[in-house]
């Protein structure tokens, strides 16, 4: 039978950390101590000996996984990349999330997912590991502690296969190795549904408070993305819990104001500090952290009304198609986001009605069925938002289904082997099986050039797998555990060869996919920012834009957006050059930070010898190239100054930024249409010495996507006035030196 909670094994004092306390030794007799490093590597005395060193094993090969080629993604978001610089350079701009040191304008997102790379690069120095080794450790810590949740409750087994899950999962491995908030945000998740699951075994305060704690710096990592699973939470508690109803109302007060106080703090610190001495908000259109987060951040992700955003969505309802893909039940199983998130998840659905059947007529307390409710609730409240939200929505965001899936296929998975006994239970655990092989058959199917030799077998052994798990209660022991064996290992083929793919190759810009290209349509592979909505960007032709008339280009020149991402298997369907690079040799996803083109080996100077490139929608997913000379400009003088320059767009600014290491402002934030600065604000700039060049090209061109108008004026009345100085194929017009 399935394991419950035992007061008398797990005391209200125990932490999953260590063992329990030990029983008093008999009269006469003396426990022999054993070491710390013992201790850990033996676990709980009453554990099988195979079970600590097989979590410590699974930990160490994610990390190791996840460090694999990890400086292959360079500076992976230079957006964010740029932020985290600027932090490791001022404690204001690491207070606030700016984007420079300067303190001009802050990321569109609060700055808690900034902070831990901050703090590494402050301590290592700037480099593509100190800015996504932090990363990788959120990974191993989201493992961690789904395997903890899933131990404590059920089995040793059971957490194993959870982990095991997670950690395979193709876009956990893209996004624990990526600079984005996701990574912070997915373990914090992680964190609060655990907690709440300690909360209901014995109904102790502190455990709620703490998962609103959790939740609350959530939310200062991704705003209010940290909500969605906190009808979930709140309703199983309420139900659920150990003590009477008046203490629960009261327990989840109380961890609703840790919410607001471990939220709110920097909140209400930037909302009250004077406008006139702190960054700009980045993404809103009134300086207000407040409206942004309900605004663009939070109801505009819903119904696609994103002011200064580069476009919306379907509509609701479903099966709205628009800017950023298909909404509908099916979003998560669609060509687009299938191959990110959903390997398992059938079987997940699968496995969470059998693990509801199977604890229905337990008392309403029941920490097992609980346990399901918290993973369940919270896998499927956060799959229907993102099935029929209507704003920008990226592939990578399933990230955060990816630990609620994991918890309930080893929750799921435990459940029904302790029951295969029973006929429905096989069943059921068979059911599951086929539904993975077959789905992972049917996603191999959409990349078929994509090792074509994996998708017959992972078919044929989970069908051969799930009979045998038919009759697993009749069989042996060893038998059934063939079976099982061999049903999991079907199940998690195909997703991990997914997630090799994704380790090989480096990823870069603002749009990111894993797996092999193809995989996610829309983002144009793997290290490729595709344009919303799939296809080529307005006017592009099926090769490159090279800017001009009549070429289909960008603004300014740069390689639109869909045309990158890298393909294992030699020329890509449209013609374009393996691994993502142009026919001109200049890598889509700009310069790595050693000097190398993205993903395609030594270059010298990264392609140009100039700086520009990346103008548009180009400039605004994947920043532009910066070259030699181009930094050399740029560095002259540059302690006399508060910026070296001003570009339009927060992706080309944060490319010289991060290739010179001085302060670039970005003109109208991420999409180059936020009002900031004013063309006022800009020529006081000017007139006080404050900037020395002005970037031409990059953001989104002044006629797209809704532009404000501030960054049009700036780049006319910059234009006109200021002479211009060419650097190999780059433009910058020099503000200290007017063309009169």
């Amino acid at each position: 039978m399935t394991t419950h909670y035992d007061p008398a094994v797990h005391t209200p004092a125990e932490d999953d950390g260590g063992p329990p306390p030990e029983a008093p030794a008999p009269p006469g007799h003396h426990r022999p101590r054993r070491s710390r490093f013992g201790r850990l590597w033996r676990g709980r005395p009453e554990d099988p000996s195979w079970v600590r060193p097989a979590f410590l094993a699974l930990l160490t090969a994610t990390a190791l996984l996840y460090l694999y080629n990890l400086d292959a993604s360079g500076w992976a978001n230079s957006f964010y990349s740029a932020a985290v610089q600027a932090g490791s350079q001022s404690w204001k701009a690491f207070f606030f999330g700016s984007l420079d040191a300067g303190n001009a304008i802050t990321v569109d997102k609060p700055p808690a997912a900034l902070w831990p790379m901050a703090l590494a690069v402050r301590i290592f120095g700037l480099s593509s590991w100190s800015i996504l080794v932090p990363e990788v450790l959120m990974g191993v810590g989201t493992v961690a502690v789904v395997y903890a949740a899933v131990r404590r409750r059920f089995s040793p087994a059971a957490g194993l296969i959870a982990g095991a899950v997670l950690a395979l999962t193709p876009v956990a491995a893209l996004m624990f190795r990526f600079n984005n908030p996701d990574a912070l945000l997915a373990l914090l998740m992680s964190l609060a549904c655990y907690l709440v699951v300690r909360a209901l075994e014995d109904g102790r305060t502190k455990w709620l408070v703490w998962a609103g704690v959790a939740i609350g710096f959530a939310f200062l990592a991704k705003t209010l993305q940290a909500f969605l699973i906190l009808p979930a939470l709140a309703l199983v508690y309420g139900v659920c819990a150990p003590v009477r109803l008046r203490k629960r109302l009261g327990q989840l007060a109380l961890a609703t104001a840790a919410i607001v106080v471990s939220g709110g703090w920097w909140v209400a610190v930037v909302e009250l500090w004077p406008a006139s001495s702190r960054p700009y908000v980045g993404g809103s259109q009134n300086n207000s952290f407040l409206e942004l987060t309900f605004g663009y951040n939070g109801l505009g992700r819903l119904n696609g009304e994103e002011t200064g955003s580069v476009g919306g969505g379907g509509g609701p309802g479903g099966g709205g198609g628009g800017q950023w893909g298909e909404t509908g039940w099916d979003r998560m199983f669609n060509a687009e986001i299938g191959g990110q998130i959903s390997w398992l998840l059938p079987a997940a659905l699968i496995l969470l009605v059998a693990g509801l059947l199977a604890t229905r007529r337990a008392a309403r307390t029941d920490a097992v069925r609980a346990s399901f409710l918290v993973w369940g609730g919270s896998l499927l409240m956060t799959a229907a938002v993102f099935s029929y939200m209507a704003g920008i929505f990226h592939q990578y965001y399933t990230v955060a289904l990816a630990p609620y899936l994991a918890a309930v296929v080893g929750m799921g998975a435990a459940t029904l082997w302790e029951r295969r006994e029973r006929i429905w239970a096989s069943l059921a655990l068979a059911a599951a099986v086929t539904a993975s092989a077959a789905w992972g058959y049917v996603l191999l199917d959409r990349t078929p050039d994509y090792l074509p030799w994996l998708r017959m077998p992972v078919l044929v052994g989970g069908l051969v797998a799930a009979l045998g798990l038919v009759f697993a209660g009749r069989l042996g022991r060893r038998t059934a555990l063939a079976a099982a064996g061999l049903g999991l290992v079907a199940s998690l083929a195909a997703p991990t060869a997914y997630t090799l793919s994704t380790l090989r190759e480096g990823h870069s810009g603002s749009i990111v996919t894993a797996g092999p290209s193809g995989a996610g349509m829309r983002g144009g592979g793997p290290g490729g920012g595709g344009f919303p909505g799939g296809g080529n960007a307005p006017g592009q032709g099926q090769g490159q834009g090279q800017g001009g008339p009549g070429t289909g280009g960008f603004p300014g020149g740069g390689t639109a957006p869909g045309t990158g991402g890298n393909n294992q298997n030699g020329q890509m369907p449209n013609g374009q050059t393996p691994n993502g690079q142009t026919p001109n040799g200049q890598a889509p996803n700009g310069q790595m930070p050693n000097g190398r083109s993205n993903q395609n080996g030594p270059t010298g100077e990264g392609g140009r010898t100039g700086g520009a490139g990346g103008g548009g929608m180009g400039g605004l997913l994947n920043g532009a190239e910066v070259g030699s000379e181009a930094k050399k400009l740029l560095e002259a003088d540059a302690d006399s100054y508060t910026w070296v320059a001003a570009a339009i767009g927060s992706q080309n600014a944060a490319s010289y930024q991060l290739g010179t290491g001085e302060p670039v402002m970005a003109i109208g934030g991420f999409n180059g249409t936020d009002p900031s600065p004013t063309l006022a604000q800009f020529k006081k700039y000017v007139a006080d010495g404050r900037i020395h060049y002005f970037i031409a090209g990059g953001g989104m061109g002044g006629g797209m996507g809704g532009d404000s108008g501030a960054a049009s004026q700036i780049t006319s009345w910059v234009e006109a006035t200021f002479k211009e100085v060419t650097v190999g194929s780059a433009t910058f017009y020099d503000l200290t030196s007017p063309t009169d």
